[in-house]
């Protein structure tokens, strides 16, 4: 990305920032007339909003601004709908893992579980409490997130189609999400299967429809449009093996991640469904899963994943998605093509 190009993205970013944070004001101000619990409730979501890479809206932004857009306040708009829709999953998501923090703090269900416990609720009780407000708190979030779309001022068949987009990208991680819950419950998936789910759980809300929807913000033709949506699949899917492989092999450090939280979960990522296929099975298989997991024990399993050839194949995969994005960077304009390649190098050097 150029010097200019990168002042424009901070300063619509920044534009972002302020469209949440006034429907954050809003919301709170609303929420008093109904009592300390709703204001409570819309305190730790905003919270939750809050810092972030605000990578959803920066793929709406690039789009739109690389095909000549200029109505930076409409694309802050729509980019924000998709920053809120990524705080509402996430939220979702911890119930669902049953995780009461997040990169060291408590979440939202956290957040209420504490406040129970230090209010001298059992701990079942503030539990409870804990998952119950995060529920309402992500559906808050997930159905106040359109309503950025329909504040952009954008009408008439550009209009119907961000919706649909948008429709689409929840649709698509609804059903990720429960192919996820899924795949934990019943016989080790295979390799396709685990990337299936990936793609419709967090590509098509993180790459594709972003960057489809800032195309048909900016007006670009249908031909654009369609290999936006081809590259943000491609590059989604090798940026959640990154993301798998990181969560293994990763340097918390750097990373902002433990890369022993995947094995004690025995969370089934592509590394797992491939090791599952080998002879080294039988040498994992018992200790994934443990939340005992010592640090020891979990740099064998590490060894064993890169001797049966798990590692190397995330890496195949990696080198073969990215290749198929980069494939689709040939039908885009020069400055929009440009900003992507800047994107796919961002992502695949992560794991290096």
């Amino acid at each position: 990305m150029t010097e200019e190009a990168a002042t424009v993205a901070h300063i619509d970013l920044a534009l972002v920032d302020e469209c949440l944070e006034r429907f954050f004001t809003v919301s709170s101000a609303r929420a008093q007339a109904f009592g300390r619990p709703s204001e409570e409730l819309w305190r730790v979501l905003r919270k939750a909003s809050m810092g972030g890479k605000r990578f959803r809206p920066r793929m709406v932004l690039t789009s739109y601004t690389a095909l000549g857009g200029q109505d930076v306040h409409a694309a802050s708009q729509v980019a924000a709908a998709y920053e809120l829709l990524h705080t509402a999953l996430v939220v979702h998501d911890d119930v669902i893992d049953r995780d009461w923090s997040r990169r060291g703090r408590p979440n939202v269900a956290g957040s209420f579980r504490d406040n129970a416990t230090t209010g001298g609720l059992p701990l079942p009780t503030a539990e409870h409490r804990g998952t119950s407000a995060a529920v309402i708190a992500g559906d808050l979030a997930l159905a106040a997130a359109p309503r950025f779309i329909e504040a952009s001022g954008v009408t008439g068949d550009r209009r119907s189609r961000l919706l649909d987009l948008f429709d689409d990208a929840v649709f698509a991680s609804a059903a990720g999400e429960m192919a996820d819950v899924d795949l934990a419950l019943g016989v080790m998936p295979t390799v396709a299967e685990v990337l299936q789910m990936e793609r419709a759980k967090t590509s098509v809300y993180s790459f594709e429809a972003p960057l489809q929807s800032g195309a048909v913000l900016a007006g670009a033709p249908e031909p654009v449009v369609a290999a936006l949506g081809a590259f943000g699949r491609e590059i989604g899917i090798a940026y959640q093996i990154v993301d798998d492989l990181l969560g293994v092999f990763g340097n918390e450090g750097s990373t902002g991640k433990t890369a022993i939280g995947d094995l004690r979960e025995g969370k089934r990522t592509m590394l797992i469904a491939y090791a599952a296929t080998t002879d080294c099975w039988p040498d994992l298989a018992p200790y994934l899963g443990d939340p005992d997991l010592t640090e020891e024990r979990a740099a064998g399993l590490r060894a064993l994943l890169v001797e049966c050839g798990a590692r190397d194949a995330a890496l195949d995969h990696i080198r073969e998605h990215t290749a198929l994005a980069r494939a689709e960077l040939a039908g885009l304009p020069y400055e929009l093509g440009s900003r992507l390649e800047g994107l796919v190098t961002e992502l695949v050097e992560r794991v290096r």
